[in-house]
């Protein structure tokens, strides 16, 4: 008996200590099956169609033409110029919300009275749906019957607001401050949690040597947050690559196609033009551009290799 006992294996392959709790891969088959039905293979269809000239009628299959589609990516200068305005909403996005996000996330974490009032108030766009958000704006934006119609007894009819969404800059800045009023919240809420994980007692001993609430952001707070700068940073860059519907209300990426990024590119190749062949290049260029900027922000950050900032505490 003793001697069969001490053949069990330690190491985990027949329900050791390490194998304790695990689940098997039984667990992941349902996740596995929704991700490959609803991922793995509407992204395979697009592969196909990325070689066939297909216009979306059913009587008419599609029609392999090998690389023809593909060989207009270097040529095509309305692709090249949705590549440009969808890394500069990045890149906006990002600048923009995360100092916002994470200053009002820090505050909204301290002891304020009005901070649970403010809080409830400030997360009221994080309710509505993006196209809500984007009906929203523009009405109030519209320059017949929205705040620019106003402004106009006051600052004369060719003002700086009379036309927002008709601009290039100024639609691109519109689209920008949207998507920071309706998206940010959500990231404060990711900064709220990461700032009242910190410890308290390492304000105390930081208020004992004389450190400020400046002094104590910059050394503490700032430090603590940065596997949640990280993740929230991803988070933005991911969000942002696909925006979408957004555009497609407000500006439908005019004006002169100064706020087409790739998602609303693809739109108008695929369904506008009737070019799904093109389109789902399109679709495919944009998948592998954000795999990539995703993987190089993992491996930048080292994001894969994160531990906990409060060791050692």
């Amino acid at each position: 008996m003793n001697r069969l006992a001490t053949r069990e294996p330690a190491n985990g392959r027949r329900g050791g200590p390490r194998a304790a709790g695990r689940p098997g891969f039984t667990w992941s088959i349902p996740a596995v099956a929704f991700f490959a039905f609803f991922a793995l293979l509407p992204l395979a269809v697009a592969v196909y169609l990325s070689f066939t000239a297909y216009n979306g009628i059913r009587l008419v299959p599609p029609r392999f033409i090998g690389l023809d589609n593909w060989s207009r990516l270097v040529t095509d200068d309305a692709l090249h110029r949705s590549i440009g305005v969808t890394f500069i909403l990045i890149i906006l996005a990002v600048a923009t919300q995360v100092p916002v996000s994470m200053l009002i996330g820090v505050w909204a974490a301290g002891p304020q009275r009005i901070r649970a009032i403010v809080a409830a108030l400030y997360f009221i766009p994080l309710l509505m749906s993006t196209a809500a958000v984007a009906v929203l704006w523009a009405s109030l934006v519209d320059p017949n019957f929205g705040i620019p119609s106003l402004l106009t007894g006051v600052l004369g009819p060719n003002n700086v607001f009379s036309n927002l969404l008709g601009k290039p800059a100024s639609a691109i800045g519109l689209i920008v401050f949207i998507y920071l009023w309706g998206a940010s919240p959500l990231h404060t809420l990711i900064y709220q949690g990461g700032a009242r994980a910190i410890p308290e007692v390492l304000y105390q001993a930081a208020a004992v040597d004389g450190a400020g609430p400046v002094r104590q952001f910059f050394s503490i707070t700032l430090p603590q947050l940065k596997n949640t700068i990280v993740t929230s940073t991803i988070l933005m860059v991911v969000g942002t690559f696909t925006t979408f519907d957004l555009i497609l209300i407000l500006t439908r990426g005019g004006p002169s196609a100064a706020t087409s990024n790739l998602p609303y590119f693809m739109y108008d190749r695929g369904l506008n033009a009737l070019d799904f062949g093109y389109g789902s290049v399109i679709a495919v260029v944009l998948i592998v551009l954000a795999a990539i900027v995703s993987g190089v922000m993992v491996r930048a950050t080292r994001y894969d290799e994160m531990q906990g900032t409060q060791e050692g505490i």
